[in-house]
């Protein structure tokens, strides 16, 4: 990690929660915005912070014009999600240019994106976090033998202040909920619950989970629960069929076939 990167979850680290939105994290006084945003995304590919971001731009897939072509009675999608699709199949436009607000549009626009019908062009973190990984890798890995970082003491103090709250006794009642592993009813509520907050239209992203359940749950802990859920016909999968929406580290957490891409979304029967 260089130290932009460091001073980046620093900067965090002195922030309420460990949150704040991006536009308020700086690392240097003289770093531009691009740049930022540039470190934020290699953080977050390495699952050190999440965030939340909005599709400022965005424009149809091919699946999303075969789609049009069928009967509007035939469309699988409410009225909002065909506005926003036909919008979309005029080219590559912004969000406030779906037939209704921004804020009203930025839900429809990342369900369609997960659905494959339309893809982004330009996006924007509008605010960030440092997710567990994050705050064990600060807590137990983190090692520099740098003498160039230049860290202030109002940086050096929230680490300090970190370092005395994940180490000490404020974290018991934490730490004893991650090595409780959760049944596989939890698991399902947990779905229901991560659909609804998200507004995934019941096509839930497996990484969303992953990020919950991954620790305490291992990997092929979760994958044999999912299944286990799937048998008893409680859920369903689905494939992925455009990547480009998402990260190589989100396409990895899909579970993998034999034969054709992987298992992606989980859908609640």
């Amino acid at each position: 990690m260089d130290a932009k990167e460091l001073k980046f979850l620093l900067k965090l680290l002195g922030c309420e929660n460990y949150r704040a939105p991006l536009s308020q994290i700086k690392p240097t006084p003289s770093m531009k915005a691009e740049e930022r945003d540039s470190i934020c995304r290699k953080l977050w590919g390495r699952e050190l912070v999440e965030g939340n971001e909005e599709i400022k731009k965005f424009t149809i897939t091919s699946t999303g014009k075969a789609l049009l072509k069928l009967d509007p009675a035939e469309l699988p999608m409410s009225d909002s999600e065909r506005k926003v699709l036909q919008a979309a199949a005029k080219g590559t436009v912004k969000d406030t240019e779906a037939g209704m607000t921004a804020k009203e549009a930025q839900p429809i626009i990342k369900t369609l994106i997960e659905k494959g019908f339309i893809k982004p062009v330009e996006r924007k973190i509008t605010e960030v976090w440092i997710t567990n990984r994050g705050k064990e890798f600060l807590r137990d890995e983190f090692e520099s033998s740098s003498t160039s970082a230049n860290i202030h003491f109002k940086m050096l103090t929230d680490y300090l202040r970190f370092m005395r709250k994940y180490r000490g006794g404020q974290v018991v009642a934490q730490t004893q909920q991650l090595i409780d592993k959760p049944s596989d009813e939890e698991i399902l509520q947990l779905i229901k619950h991560l659909d609804h907050e998200l507004g995934t239209d019941n096509y839930l992203p497996i990484f969303h989970l992953r990020q919950k359940l991954q620790p305490p749950l291992s990997r092929d802990e979760l994958d044999e629960a999912l299944y286990r859920l799937s048998r008893e016909d409680k859920i369903d999968f689905s494939s992925l069929v455009d990547p480009t929406p998402y990260t190589a580290q989100q396409v990895e957490a899909g579970i993998p076939k034999e034969v054709g891409g992987r298992l992606f979304f989980i859908v609640v029967n």
